[in-house]
C-alpha cells in the first residue's frame, strides 16, 4: 500500500469512527460526564406531539432470568424502557420508584422493562433482588439494543427513560434520574391517550 493511500485509510476510519462515537455523545445541555466513565443525565425531558412520534424499532432480547422479551408483544400497551446499571448511583436512587409505578400500573396497559448496560449479570442480578424489581431486565452489556434506538429519543446517559405509546412509537424521554412524578405524569398522560 502506497503511503499517500495509508493516510487517505487512516483518515476515512478515524472520521468513521469520530461519527460512532459522536452518536454515544450528548450536548452539555443533556448530560454531563460524571467522574466515573460514564454519561450522567441531567433530568432534561423531551415529551413528543402524536404527529412527531415515529414508530420504534423492536426491542428483543434475553432477560436477565433466562426468559426473553419483545417490544412486538407490548404493542396495545405503553411501555416504559430504563436504561440502567447496578454500579450507577442514579439508578440505584431511582429503582424503588420504578418498582411501585410498575406496581401500581400492572391493570392498567402499562408494561416496564429494564435495559441493564455494562454489567456483569451477578451484579445486575444481585441489583434486582436488592430493590425488588419484577419487571423483565434486558441484558444489553455492549449496548446493542440502546443502539437501536438512535434514530428517535435515543438514551444518552445511564440511566435514561424512554417511553413508547400504545402504538409501539417513542413518545418521551427522561436523561437520568426520574422524578417519581415526572414518571406518573408522563405514563397517565400516555395511557389515556386514544
Amino acid at each position: 500500500m502506497r503511503a499517500g493511500s495509508v493516510g487517505k485509510t487512516f483518515a476515512v476510519v478515524t472520521a468513521a469512527c469520530a461519527f460512532a462515537l459522536s452518536g454515544c455523545g450528548t450536548d452539555s445541555s443533556a448530560a454531563t460526564e460524571s467522574g466515573t466513565g460514564y454519561v450522567a443525565g441531567d433530568g432534561s425531558t423531551v415529551v413528543l406531539d402524536a404527529a412527531e412520534r415515529s414508530l420504534a424499532p423492536e426491542i428483543s432480547g434475553k432477560t436477565l432470568d433466562g426468559g426473553t422479551w419483545s417490544s412486538a408483544d407490548a404493542l396495545g400497551d405503553v411501555t416504559v424502557l430504563n436504561v440502567w446499571a447496578s454500579w450507577c448511583a442514579p439508578c440505584r436512587a431511582e429503582a424503588p420508584a420504578l418498582q411501585r409505578s410498575y406496581e401500581s400500573h400492572l391493570d392498567q396497559g402499562v408494561q416496564f422493562v429494564g435495559i441493564n448496560t455494562r454489567d456483569t449479570d451477578a451484579a445486575a442480578n444481585a441489583f434486582v433482588a436488592r430493590y425488588g424489581i419484577t419487571y423483565p431486565n434486558l441484558v444489553d452489556p455492549d449496548g446493542q439494543v440502546q443502539l437501536q434506538l438512535r434514530d428517535s429519543l435515543p438514551p444518552q446517559s445511564i440511566p435514561s427513560t424512554l417511553f413508547l405509546d400504545k402504538q409501539g412509537r417513542v413518545a418521551a424521554r427522561v436523561l437520568g434520574e426520574i422524578d417519581p412524578t415526572r414518571l406518573d405524569g408522563i405514563i397517565d398522560t400516555l395511557v389515556n391517550e386514544p
